[in-house]
């Protein structure tokens, strides 16, 4: 590679990605398990999707939330897999700058508008479980239309400020990724110039992206706790802390893997360990969404059988 200088000083014009494994032998492998979790991913997701439009019972709230984070999971897993793939199959691990800078943006997009819709869920469950009588007021369609929007407003100003943030930098040595996708942590290693207002950008806007929506989340969940436990009914009780299981479980797969990724800067030993993070957030996370959502939800069940056989109910 020929090194060149641009105008703000970067002479690397491409890095080399060096994916998950470094043996020849295993590169079919790693194709085909990441091609079928990619396949069972959109397929997945999408039949969620296809459900909540086609079933007039699934039109509330809640699931038009999900609806989107089945799109957002689609994007997430499609930013990242789909041209690992095409490396594995080209023999090919170079990346231009730029298509590196444009992998971060739209991760960092898609990633910070699932921070936003999993808190607009946990709000959703609160207004539905302490507030039902102002719940439909409370949360109309307009209002649930403005959430969405400002989530992505949000993801927008988050994902803009570190890929400018990373184009201020400057490449000039190494160009290994010891990873399958572009990502900041990795990015800063390689940095001829101080990373520490990137870093404290990343650490700032990580409190307002994670920070804030974890803390909204546990209150909200604290309060549906505690209104579900005078719950009288036992039946009544469990059916409240079903709707809320499988969202806690989403959230803790979510923020964890996003914790490790970005909260441990500066550890190049990390590196493989990194990889295991990566997938649990870009695809296993991905992947395990719809069944997490459907595994004991008789509702998205029942439509997902409808969409799939055209019958109503399971058998």
């Amino acid at each position: 590679m020929e090194p060149e200088s641009g105008a703000n000083g970067t002479a690397v014009t491409e890095f080399i990605l060096l994916g998950l494994m470094e043996t020849p032998g295993l590169r079919p492998l790693v194709f085909v398990l990441f091609l079928f979790a990619y396949l069972v991913t959109v397929g997945g997701n999408l039949s969620i999707l296809a459900a909540i439009l086609v079933e007039p019972k699934l039109h509330t709230p809640m699931y038009f939330f999900l609806g989107n984070l089945s799109v957002l999971d689609v994007g997430c897993i499609t930013v990242t897999v789909p041209s690992m793939l095409g490396r594995l199959l080209s023999h090919e691990r170079t990346v231009p700058y730029e298509a590196c800078l444009t992998q971060l943006f739209f991760f960092h997009q898609l990633a910070g508008v699932d921070c936003f819709l999993l808190t607009a869920m946990a709000y959703d469950r609160f207004l539905a479980i302490c507030r039902p009588l102002t719940y439909s007021t409370r949360m109309s369609r307009t209002i649930q239309r403005i959430l969405v929007v400002v989530s992505w407003a949000c993801a927008f100003i988050n994902a803009l400020t570190h890929t400018v943030g990373i184009s201020t930098l400057n490449f000039c040595g190494p160009n290994v990724i010891n990873h399958f996708y572009c990502d900041l942590p990795q990015l800063f290693q390689l940095s001829c110039s101080s990373t520490q207002l990137n870093e404290l950008l990343l650490f700032g806007l990580g409190i307002f992206m994670a920070g804030v929506p974890v803390i909204l989340i546990v209150t909200s969940y604290v309060l549906v706790a505690a209104a579900v436990l005078r719950i009288h009914s036992a039946e009544g009780r469990k059916k409240a802390f079903s709707t809320c299981g499988s969202h806690l479980t989403v959230v803790g797969i979510f923020y964890g893997t996003g914790v490790f990724s970005y909260m441990r800067l500066g550890s190049v030993e990390a590196s493989d360990k990194d990889k295991g993070i990566g997938i649990l957030n870009t695809v296993i996370s991905p992947m395990l969404n719809p069944l997490i959502y459907s595994l004991r939800n008789p509702d998205v069940q029942g439509a997902l059988w409808r969409v799939l056989t055209g019958k109503r109910t399971l058998a």
